[in-house]
């Protein structure tokens, strides 16, 4: 165990790893998005008191890290959703731990 955090190698993929997680609305974004493809307004809905600006700006970035993707449907209107990628989906039990840690102390 000692190595693998005293290693200069692994602290930036920490540090690199928490920065993405520990920006505000991040998690719980990610946690809706871990219910299966949603869109806009349901994102919205279940993360209360987030401005549309704030959770297009986010939904950018997590598209621009290959967290997740955004599928848009020739319809019209137009609907767009949204679903984790694999890389996304490897946050569940990290998003789960969190929850239940969350849960037990705060």
């Amino acid at each position: 165990m000692g190595q693998e955090f005293a290693g200069e190698q692994m602290c930036p993929k920490y540090e690199g790893a928490m920065n993405i997680l520990g920006k505000r609305w991040t998690g719980l974004i990610i946690h809706v998005l871990l219910l299966g493809a949603v869109r806009f307004k349901d994102i919205r809905e279940m993360v209360p008191h987030m401005s549309d600006k704030m959770l297009s700006e986010r939904l950018k970035e997590l598209e621009e890290l290959g967290i997740l993707e955004r599928k848009v449907f020739p319809e019209t209107p137009v609907r767009i959703e949204y679903h984790l990628t694999e890389k996304g989906k490897d946050l569940r039990p990290v998003i789960e731990s969190i929850h239940a840690w969350g849960q037990k102390w705060i």
